[in-house]
This record gives C-alpha cells, structure tokens and sequence, in this order.
C-alpha cells in the first residue's frame, strides 16, 4: 500500500539501526509523547532493537488516559439523565469513573451514542430537538480544532439543545511539567507529529531552549520513530538542544493556521487536572464566555467534584516515564483491557494496553 509499506521498509529500518549504533556512545533516556507512538514502538519492538543504555519512556500522550476522574463521574452523572442523549467517541466508554463508567450507564439504559465526528453530535441535536445532546470533547490539539468549529456551528446555526463536556488538555504544559520535576529523568523528546501539523514548533523551541533537551517532531511508523530517534540520540551526544522537524510531510513550522484561528475564538486557555498527575496551570482549554451557553458543566450545574484516585494503580508514574507498565503488580493480573484498573490500560492509546496486547504473554 503506497505511503504505508514504505515506512515498514525492513531493510531501511536495519540500516537506521546501524547508525544509531554507531552514533551511541553513552546512556540516554527519550520519551516519546504520543500514545500511538507508544503503541507502534512496543508493537514493532522497537525499544528492543536499540543500543543498551538507550532507554524510551511514555509520555503523558494519551488524551484519554489523562482524563480526570471528576470528568468522567461528570459525565456517567450528565448521561444517566432521561432527557439527554450523550455522544462520545468509543474509547471514552470503559474509562472507569469512581463507581462505573460510560458503558455501565448505557447498559442501564442511558442513550449514550457512539459517534465519529462531533458533527455527528451536532446533526443528532438537530433531528431530536425534545432532548439535549451533549458532545465529550476530549483530545490534544488535533482534535481541539474540530469540537472548536462544531461549538461555532452549534451558535451560528442556533441549536440551543447542543452542548459540550470539554476535556482538552495541551501537549507542551505537560511536557514541561515533566521537565521541571525534580524526579525527571527525560533527556530528549520524540514530539507527537499530528500535534505539530495544527500547532507548529514554536512551544518547544522555547521548552528546548529553556530547558537545553533536544526535540525531534516525529510520526507513527517504524521508520519515523527509529529516524526521530537517530535525530535525537545525535543531538544528545553533540550536545544539542534544537528542534527537528522530522515528519515535515505533514507539520509545517506555523502549524496550521486556520485551525488555531477557530480554537482561539472558541476556547480560552485554563488550568487542567492530570489524571495521575495532578493541576497542570495554563495545560488545558475550556469555552470562551461568548460560547459559555455550550458549556454542559454550566448547563447542567455540575458541582466541583473532589475525588480519590486509585491508589494501587501507577499510571500516574507510567505517565511521567518514572515506570514501565510491566513494573506495576497489577499489570496483567488483576488489571486488564477487560477489567481495568486506570485509563492506561482501558484506553486504545494508553501505553499499559500496548504492553498488554504485544508483551503480556511474551
């Protein structure tokens, strides 16, 4: 399949691997951002081929695993009312809440409906004015910009029965949360390309500069990854500390403009809970006051939620690239894709699920 078997290329990626052997003179820790980049290096073992002392972390990547308890007892509290029907894309089901998740309140009769646009949403509330839809906007910046023009349409086209439960939260804020840590261990960053294709590069320029780690922008197949992480491991053993745009099919140094001009008319940047994290100041986005109508939190008077995580789970570690999902006791044990105990493993992206559906049985 053209543009897909080229960057499976076996032959390409033994060369790659070569070069990153030559390059490689001393120990180094990379973390890759993304959960799908989590995903394609356990699942081509890609972490396996590299020199010893070459060490790749998981990153905070996974919009759906860091999603806060609180919002999603939010949502199981807004979906299990009879007059609403709640759109959400499928990953977000099984994200356990305190006491259930999504799926639980659908199987109790909820009408809660699997779409893949939040355009799907918005042409529900059309069709059933008698009820109010509510749309889960979660996601990084790649999806910020859609839910942003959904909101904008919902206003323009004056469909009063639509609303959003918003759950953005933003790649650099978390990046730098990891780097301030006095626990951090991080070395270089393989950035998460599609973030880059809406955003561009200048956030981590100025993260690479302020906090002298190199940044490589990369994408999801073998060979992106294997050539962001030559990229890197180059620029840490010339002790450089730049930005590198390796995925330049698709990002550009300005991102994508139009898109960044609807999400600042829409949303307005705030401080987000961490799932396993914790507040991250100025890490998230919630609705301008001029689309605060559309906001389901202030429609429905959801009250601040104070609540415990599970305290036996180390997602929070794992996403801080402190821990390896296969260091936690609960790993494949207890704790599996069918009865997950945190977001990491329930999650398509999340990297306990990686470990699970590739290594738990290796």
């Amino acid at each position: 399949m053209k543009y897909i078997d080229e960057f499976r290329n076996p032959q390409l990626a033994q060369a790659l691997i070569a070069q990153i052997q030559k390059v490689v003179t001393r120990p180094h820790v990379i973390m890759e951002v993304c959960g799908g980049q989590t995903h394609a290096i356990v699942k081509y073992g890609i972490d396996k081929l590299l020199p010893r002392g070459v060490e790749l972390v998981h990153g905070p990547g996974c919009p759906v695993c860091v999603t806060p308890v609180e919002l999603i007892d939010k949502a199981v509290e807004i979906a299990a009312l009879p007059h609403v029907i709640f759109c959400s894309f499928g990953d977000m089901l099984r994200v356990p809440g305190t006491q259930k998740d999504l799926f639980s309140v659908k199987a109790e009769g909820g009408d809660i409906r699997v779409v893949y646009s939040p355009l799907d949403a918005l042409k529900i509330a059309k069709e059933n004015q008698d009820k109010e839809v509510v749309f889960f906007a979660i996601g990084f910046e790649t999806t910020a910009p859609g839910n942003a023009m959904v909101v904008y349409q919902a206003r323009e086209q004056h469909v009063s029965n639509f609303s959003v439960l918003v759950s953005h939260v933003l790649v650099p804020p978390a990046v730098e949360a990891v780097l301030s840590s006095p626990e951090n261990k991080v070395q270089g960053f393989l950035a998460a390309g599609h973030v880059c294709t809406v955003m561009g590069l200048e956030e981590y320029e100025r993260l690479a500069e302020k906090y002298h780690v190199p940044f490589v922008i990369t994408g999801f197949e073998p060979l992106d990854l294997l050539w962001g992480i030559y990229q890197c491991l180059k620029q840490l053993e010339e002790r450089r500390y730049d930005v590198e745009n390796a995925y330049a099919r698709s990002v550009r140094h300005d991102g994508n403009v139009h898109a960044k001009q609807i999400m600042r008319k829409v949303f307005r940047i705030a401080t987000r809970k961490w799932r396993g994290i914790g507040p991250i100041e100025n890490s998230g986005y919630e609705l301008t006051e001029d689309y605060a109508a559309y906001d389901a939190q202030k429609k429905f008077g959801l009250t601040l939620y104070q609540v415990e995580e599970n305290t036996e789970c180390i997602s929070g570690l794992i996403l801080r690239g402190l821990k390896k999902p296969d260091e936690c006791p609960l790993f494949a044990r207890s704790c599996s894709p069918e009865h997950p105990y945190g977001a990491t493993m329930v999650s398509s992206e999340g990297a306990c699920a990686a470990y699970y559906l590739y290594r738990a049985r290796s």
